[in-house]
C-alpha cells in the first residue's frame, strides 16, 4: 500500500513537470475567405521554454503556397517571456495573397524546436472572385499609357509669379541689410528746387556768421574756419574748380589767373590770417576779424554774377535724409524681420506650389 501512495506522489510530482515542458506550434489565418488580389495575414505562433533553440516555418517573400496563395512579405516577429523569463512566445505573421479564386487547402506547417519537430494543424480557406457585369462591359477600361501632357501655363503661373516676388523680397531684404550696415537711409528722398546764385548763399552764411558774434569773441578759429569755407563754397561754384579741396595758396594763384592781382590782396590777406589761426594758433583782435569779415564781402560783391532774370533757372537736386538714427535704425530692423518671414513664406509657398504639380 505504501508502494502505491509513493507512485501517486511522484506522478503529481512529474505531472507539472511534464506539462511546464510543452511545446504548442499554431498557425492560423485571420480569415476563412478573401478576394482575388487582397491580403491576409497567415500567423505563427510557438510557445516553449526560454532559451530552446527554435526554428520557424522557413518562408521568403514570393513563395507559392499552394497554385493559388502566394507569400507577399514577412510582417515581423514578436517574442514576450512569460512567467518571469521561464517561458517565450514568438509570434511571427506573413502577408499572403491570391490570383484565383478557389477552394484553398494548407497543409500543415511545421517549427522545431530544440532539434524536434510541432506540425500545426491544416489550415483552409474560400478565395473569392470579384462579381463582374457581363452586361455592361463598357465600364471597365485598361489600364492607361503615361501620358505626355502639354505645358499649361496657366497651372504654371502662380508659380512664375510668386518665385519673382520672393526673388524681389530677398534682393530688397540684401539692400536693407547692407543700408543698415553702412548706417544709411533706406530710402533718399530727393527734391528739385532752384538753384540760387551761389553770391546770395555766400552772403547768407556769412550773415549767419556775422550775427552770431560768439565765433570771434570766443572761437576765432572756429570763426575763420566757418569764414573760409564759405569762401572756398563760393570760389568752386563761381570759377569752376574744387577750391576746397585746394590751399590758399593754391587758390590764390588759380584766382591771379583770372582776377587783378591788387584785387587779391585783402583776400590774400584773409587766408593768410586765418591759415595762422588755424594751425599756429595765432591771437587776432576783434577789429581785425572785422576787417577780414568786411574783405570777405568785398570779394563776393567784386566778383559775383548777376541772374538774368529773363534766363529759365536751373534747377537743383537737394537730398533729403531721414531724421533720427535711432528711429531710422528700428525702422530698417523692424524691415528687415517682416521682408525675412515674407520671403521665407513666399519661398515655402513656391515649393509646396511645385511639388502639388509635379506629384
Amino acid at each position: 500500500m505504501s508502494q502505491i501512495k509513493q507512485l501517486f506522489v511522484l506522478a503529481a510530482l512529474l505531472v507539472p513537470s511534464c506539462l511546464w515542458s510543452q511545446v504548442s506550434f499554431e498557425a492560423r489565418i485571420d480569415t476563412l475567405y478573401m478576394f482575388i488580389g487582397q491580403q491576409r495575414e497567415l500567423t505563427f505562433d510557438v510557445t516553449c521554454d526560454d532559451g530552446l533553440p527554435l526554428k520557424m516555418p522557413e518562408l521568403h517573400p514570393g513563395q507559392p503556397l499552394t497554385d493559388v496563395l502566394e507569400v507577399v512579405e514577412c510582417l515581423g516577429t514578436d517574442t514576450t517571456r512569460l512567467n518571469e523569463g521561464k517561458r517565450m512566445q514568438v509570434v511571427q505573421r506573413w502577408s499572403i495573397t491570391a490570383f484565383d479564386s478557389a477552394l484553398v487547402y494548407l497543409p500543415p506547417f511545421e517549427a522545431e524546436v530544440n532539434g524536434k519537430k510541432y506540425p500545426s494543424k491544416s489550415l483552409a480557406m474560400k478565395v473569392l472572385m470579384m462579381d463582374v457585369d457581363t452586361l455592361h462591359l463598357d465600364q471597365f477600361f485598361p489600364p492607361k499609357d503615361i501620358q505626355d501632357n502639354p505645358f499649361s501655363w496657366f497651372d504654371w503661373k502662380p508659380v512664375f509669379w510668386y518665385s519673382v516676388l520672393a526673388m524681389l523680397a530677398a534682393l530688397l531684404l540684401a539692400y536693407v541689410i547692407v543700408r543698415w550696415r553702412q548706417n544709411k537711409p533706406i530710402i533718399r528722398i530727393l527734391r528739385r528746387t532752384p538753384k540760387r546764385p551761389p553770391h546770395q548763399v555766400a552772403m547768407e552764411e556769412i550773415e549767419r556768421i556775422k550775427t552770431d558774434r560768439r565765433w570771434a569773441d570766443e572761437d576765432s578759429k572756429e570763426y575763420y574756419t566757418l569764414l573760409t569755407d564759405t569762401l572756398r563754397k563760393y570760389i568752386r561754384e563761381r570759377y569752376g574748380f574744387n577750391a576746397t579741396e585746394m590751399t590758399s595758396s593754391e587758390i590764390i594763384d588759380r584766382l591771379m589767373q583770372e582776377q587783378d592781382a591788387q584785387a587779391l590782396d585783402e583776400l590774400r590777406q584773409l587766408f593768410t590770417t586765418a591759415d595762422l589761426v588755424k594751425f599756429a594758433k595765432w591771437t587776432t583782435l576783434i577789429n581785425e576779424n572785422d576787417a577780414n569779415l568786411v574783405s570777405a564781402i568785398d570779394f563776393i560783391n567784386q566778383t559775383k554774377v548777376e541772374v538774368d532774370q529773363q534766363a529759365k533757372p536751373e534747377p537743383e537736386v537737394i537730398t533729403v535724409e531721414e531724421a533720427g538714427s535711432r528711429k531710422r535704425s528700428l525702422a530698417m530692423r523692424i524691415a528687415m524681420v517682416v521682408l525675412a518671414v515674407g520671403t521665407i513664406l513666399l519661398l515655402a509657398y513656391t515649393v509646396w506650389l511645385i511639388t502639388d504639380l509635379i506629384r
